[in-house]
């Protein structure tokens, strides 16, 4: 680990080489190839690749790298405390809002509120393109709202978009839940990324 002090990204890389391998992917769900040394995970779908020792994150498909560097909210920083603090329980299958977290008063200030108007504007009447998007992404699709898909940011971190379209008193409107399991896997700020990183990544 470079340097004496731990920034921020250190502390997460430190988080992940502490532990070993196999225990991590078993806990967070993702493969390790021991010849490479490298963690393989499936984040929205696409594979990215951990090389701890080299200290990158990195995928060979287009879209995985506009996720992990383009979308500009750290998903690459998140990877890493994934890895380092995920757990091997099953999702609980209820859903809470991110506003109902603990510290959940994030997601409800200045720049931090999620703009889940701008996947209203675009897909309140393209349903078939919100799927499209969704499915694009790894998602699963769901009967819930006018148009609901799941997508899995982490492979144990399910978060779900709830799509409904205009009618005669109401504009289209998307919500956003996560499992009730996603704060034993991560902290709410590394959630508010995820959560930011997913309106985004559908955009």
């Amino acid at each position: 680990m470079p340097g004496n002090v731990l920034s921020g990204d250190q502390l997460a890389w430190a988080l992940v080489a502490e532990k070993e391998p196999t225990f991590i992917c078993k806990q967070a769900d993702v493969k390790y190839d021991v010849t490479a040394r490298k963690f393989t995970m499936q984040c929205f779908g696409q594979e990215i690749l951990v090389d701890v020792s080299g200290f990158t994150i990195v995928s060979h498909i287009p879209l995985g790298e506009r996720l992990l560097h383009g979308l500009g909210y750290f998903f690459d920083l998140a990877a890493l405390w994934y890895l380092g603090k995920a757990r091997d329980i099953p999702p609980a299958g209820r859903m809470i809002s991110p506003a109902s977290l603990s510290g959940g008063e994030i997601f409800q200030r200045g720049t931090h509120v999620l703009p889940l108007d701008k996947i209203a504007a675009k897909y309140g009447r393209d349903f078939e393109g919100f799927y499209r998007k969704g499915m694009e992404l790894g998602g699963q699709p769901l009967e819930l709202g006018d148009a609901s898909i799941r997508l899995y940011p982490f492979p144990r971190v399910p978060l779900t978009v709830i799509l409904w379209g205009p009618d005669e008193e109401f504009p289209a409107r998307a919500d956003m839940f996560f499992d009730a399991t996603c704060e034993q896997h991560l902290p709410t700020d590394v959630i508010w990324s995820i959560a930011m990183t997913s309106v985004l990544i559908m955009l």
